[in-house]
């Protein structure tokens, strides 16, 4: 594409649909530069979340943009995830978290009542000792949680919501409107 190569009115209402997106207060979302290669257009977001037990998670959701579309994508419009979290040491051994982990992402994406097709992903669980002088905690593990999806339409909130929700799950956060034992705040 040239500078002078307009943007496709399909790209701008999905990006519009991306930006309005207002997730809940423990969820910081900003802007951040797309990879350029892999479609003509493109657009990303960043996420950082913090849940009730210290758990961090990063993750992205990138949006990305083909008016001939790509092998695989089955449509014009493909939507990127990747979500890195920490875990515990008794998290990270038990036998379910892959399907747990990806349980997350497809029942954000329903109940967010977004459209889809062609989801596929991984989720990967790794443990990392640290020797030497290399500094921070002895052993740490973390989840990854990779995928990717075509929405049917360019209304693109419902998965900007659906990627908020898996961000959410993956540190802890009750639902909101849910207030855990313990976390109660005298008024």
């Amino acid at each position: 594409m040239t500078a002078m190569t307009p943007v496709p009115e399909l790209f701008r209402e999905a990006v519009a649909a991306l930006q309005s997106v207002r997730p809940r207060r423990e969820v910081l979302l900003e802007p951040m530069r797309p990879p350029q290669r892999l479609a003509p257009w493109s657009y990303a977001v960043s996420c950082e979340v913090s849940g009730p037990a210290d758990v961090l998670a990063s993750g992205r959701l990138v949006l990305l943009h083909d008016p001939d579309g790509q092998d695989g994508w089955d449509g014009v419009l493909r939507l990127v995830m990747y979500v890195r979290a920490e875990l515990d040491r008794e998290l990270a051994t038990d036998p379910f978290l892959p399907a747990v982990g990806w349980s997350w992402l497809t029942d954000a994406l329903e109940v967010s009542g977004a459209s889809w097709k062609a989801l596929g992903g991984t989720v990967t669980e790794t443990s990392s000792a640290r020797f030497g002088d290399i500094s921070g905690p002895a052993r740490t593990d973390d989840l990854e949680l990779r995928a990717s999806w075509t929405p049917t339409d360019a209304g693109l909130l419902p998965h900007g919501q659906a990627f908020c929700q898996v961000m959410a799950s993956v540190v802890g956060l009750p639902p909101v409107g849910v207030t855990l034992f313990g976390q109660r705040q005298s008024s």
